[in-house]
Parts: C-alpha cells; sequence; structure tokens
C-alpha cells in the first residue's frame, strides 16, 4: 500500500546530503518501522511515486543554487495525495537558507505542500581541502525522529 511506503530521493555532489539521506531512511526504517527507499536522483530521475504516500526530497546548495536535480524531480512530479518533507545541506546558517531556498522553491511550486522542512549544515571544499565542515548527524537524526511521526499519523 502506498500509505505506508517512503521514498528519500536525493541530489548530491560532495556526498553530505547523501549522508544525510541514508540517515534519514535508516532512523525511518529502524525507529518507525517505515518500508523506505532511497533513491539518488542522479541516477534515477525519475522514480515511479505511485507506490510511495511518503515522499522525502534532500538536496545540497552549492554557488548559491540548488541541485537541478531535486528541482527538476519536484518541478515534473505530481504530490497530490502524498506526504512531502523538504531538507536541504548547505553551508549557510539555517534560517537564512529556508529563507533563500526553501521558500523560493515552494512560491515556484505551489502545489507542493510539505509536512516539515529543514535545512543541515552542509561542507564547504576549496582545492580539495575542508575549509568550512557543518554537518550535524546527530541534528539529522532527531528531525528523521519527528518526522517518522509525521508520516505515519
Amino acid at each position: 500500500m502506498a500509505g505506508n511506503k517512503t521514498l528519500v530521493a536525493y541530489a548530491t555532489k560532495g556526498g553530505i546530503t547523501k549522508e544525510a539521506a541514508s540517515e534519514i531512511a535508516t532512523v525511518l526504517r529502524e525507529k518507525h518501522k517505515l518500508k523506505t527507499d532511497l533513491v539518488d536522483l542522479r541516477k534515477n530521475p525519475s522514480p515511479d511515486l505511485a507506490q510511495y504516500g511518503n515522499i522525502i526530497v534532500g538536496s545540497g546548495v552549492r554557488m548559491q543554487r540548488v541541485y537541478k536535480e531535486a528541482l527538476k524531480f519536484l518541478k515534473e512530479n505530481n504530490f497530490e495525495g502524498k506526504k512531502v518533507a523538504l531538507f536541504l545541506s548547505s553551508i549557510e546558517p539555517r534560517d537564512e537558507a529556508i529563507k533563500k531556498y526553501i521558500t523560493q522553491i515552494l512560491e515556484k511550486h505551489p502545489n507542493i505542500k510539505p509536512i516539515t522542512t529543514e535545512v543541515f549544515g552542509g561542507r564547504l571544499k576549496i582545492l580539495g581541502f575542508t575549509s568550512s565542515d557543518k554537518r550535524d548527524m546527530a541534528k539529522v537524526r532527531a528531525w528523521a525522529e519527528k518526522l517518522g511521526k509525521k508520516l505515519k499519523q
């Protein structure tokens, strides 16, 4: 049944968003017993959404842009009747990133009504060296635990 199945779809370049998406999927499976699939939108840009009642979409942000694979996925799919959640991995402060990216996404896609959104820390690399790492997997797990409760309501 679609209502019991969850898709965690993500777009990543440096791997940070994949780490967050994997952690979210693990928490949903282990703590909430939700059947959950994890999909890299670069490898599978058009997963069949008919089988899912819950859709979680994550993307990284680079050079002040949300990854095109995630934006295309949001644009090209119908999320009617599905519980949707969005998250980003960004080096920018949470409130600034929500205002700058999440608000803009939702304005461009008024048909998407997420039950929750969040921005997790990212990592900045310059010439292959990490200059800033703001990852917080405890925050990712805490959000996933709250999300799981909302998805089961």
